[in-house]
């Protein structure tokens, strides 16, 4: 006897819902029980992309390519026999557009520190989907471990300069779900800021002293000095 259709399953071929610009995806739409033959229509926002007719019950198969960003609304298909002129619907699905990263920017409040300090790192890819992970790097060893940023913004990471080691060379990771997309910041590097000795401040101190001084000597002469000579004579 004729059958009426189930309800459809719309699921992506490729597995996944992220998806990048330019790409190709496929959707499949398949009722599983019902009399054929079966008419199956993609909608995009209520909006018809496609008809397709199967003569059975095997999937249909929708090619779909991601031009924009208009292009990861709703889906949902629709199965039709002969039996019910309104059809049946399928589950709806939304595809998630993967924005590639840029490579991070590795940054310090001050790029001079001395033995003893505090000092921060930050790190900030200004493009990409979110969320980011980060991870800091002090030549080829992890120094953090993955930061993970919900919102664009740097990712922090404090650290003590304790010795001459401290001083080498920094970097930063960033990637997120973009397959294969992982980019490393410029490298970045603490100088040794000069500690001044005591003997340095001495001379400093003595060279202010003796310059005010003169500066002292030099207003006093046209005030004091010459009225003084004058008045002698």
């Amino acid at each position: 006897f004729p059958e009426v259709l189930s309800n459809p399953r719309l699921i992506p071929v490729q597995g996944t819902l992220n998806v990048v610009m330019n790409q190709n995806v496929t959707l499949s739409c398949h009722s599983d029980s019902g009399s054929p033959p079966v008419r199956y229509t993609l909608f995009k926002r209520n909006q018809k992309v496609s008809i397709l007719n199967r003569p059975d019950l095997t999937p249909s198969l929708f090619n779909l390519t991601i031009n924009s960003a208009n292009d990861v609304g709703e889906y949902k298909c629709k199965a039709q026999n002969n039996i019910s002129s309104h059809g049946k619907y399928s589950n709806s699905l939304n595809f998630t557009l993967i924005v590639p990263i840029s490579k991070p920017v590795l940054s310090s409040p001050t790029s001079q520190a001395k033995k003893g300090q505090n000092v921060t790192l930050s790190c900030l890819s200004e493009n990409g989907s979110l969320p980011i992970t980060y991870v800091f790097f002090k030549g080829r060893k992890s120094i953090s471990p993955p930061l993970k940023m919900l919102k664009r913004e740097a990712a922090v990471v404090f650290l003590f300069i304790n010795s001459s080691s401290d001083f080498g060379t920094y970097k930063c990771r960033a990637e997120n779900s973009f397959c294969n997309n992982t980019k490393y910041s410029d490298s970045f590097n603490f100088t040794l800021a000069e500690e001044r000795s005591h003997s340095q401040l001495l001379i400093i101190s003595l060279g202010l002293t003796l310059l005010l001084f003169v500066i002292g000597i030099a207003l006093a002469i046209p005030f004091f000095i010459i009225p003084s000579y004058k008045a002698s004579k």
